[in-house]
């Protein structure tokens, strides 16, 4: 098959248009050993992806991830509370070192304004925003070119993410039946 043949199919794959054979054809190519150069990058994808294929036909493959996730749905809330109070503590234990710290500061040396005149002070303020400001927007400029990546990358990621959870979910199911305790029972 030709590579600009196998390119637009795969752009296709990825926009979510492809039907079942044109699917069939793209597994077919890159599992054939005599993948261009340039496409090399997409054989292990499409070698996860029939073998997730595979282990999808399995029967019992609901049951487990069901089981999975009832076991971890505990743990992983009580990760995520005991996270959240240990952030906030060290959030309130600086804010209290910190309000500490100028109150004995304030306390030492008596304030004195910079500026004798309102007027000198508001024009000073203004010249420093508008210098800030004008920073901001050529740092922003810049910015622009990362976000039409990001747009670019959308498909791509937006594509592949539901086949990534799920491998990833296998791979926390047969973790956790390789350390299943039932399967010492067995044993015996």
């Amino acid at each position: 098959m030709e590579t600009q043949e196998i390119l637009r199919l795969l752009q296709r794959y990825f926009d979510g248009e492809t039907t079942e054979a044109e699917e069939q054809q793209l597994n077919v190519y890159f599992q054939s050993g005599q993948v261009a150069e340039e496409l090399a990058e997409y054989t292990e994808f499409f070698g996860g992806i029939s073998e997730l294929a595979e282990k999808a036909n399995d029967p019992t493959i609901e049951d487990d991830v069901m089981d999975y996730i009832l076991e971890n749905e505990h743990r992983d809330k009580t990760k995520y509370l005991t996270m959240w109070k240990t952030v906030t503590g060290i959030a309130a234990t600086v804010i209290i070192v910190l309000g500490g710290f100028l109150f004995y500061q304030e306390q030492q040396k008596p304030f004195e304004d910079t500026f004798k005149d309102p007027k000198e002070a508001y024009a000073y303020a203004a010249k420093t925003l508008q210098f800030v400001g004008s920073k901001y927007n050529e740092g922003m400029v810049h910015l622009s070119e990362f976000e039409k990546l990001r747009k670019g990358n959308e498909p791509v990621k937006k594509a592949t993410e539901p086949v990534v959870e799920f491998y990833e979910g296998i791979e926390k199911i047969e973790a956790t039946e390789a350390s299943s305790p039932l399967q010492d029972i067995d044993s015996l």
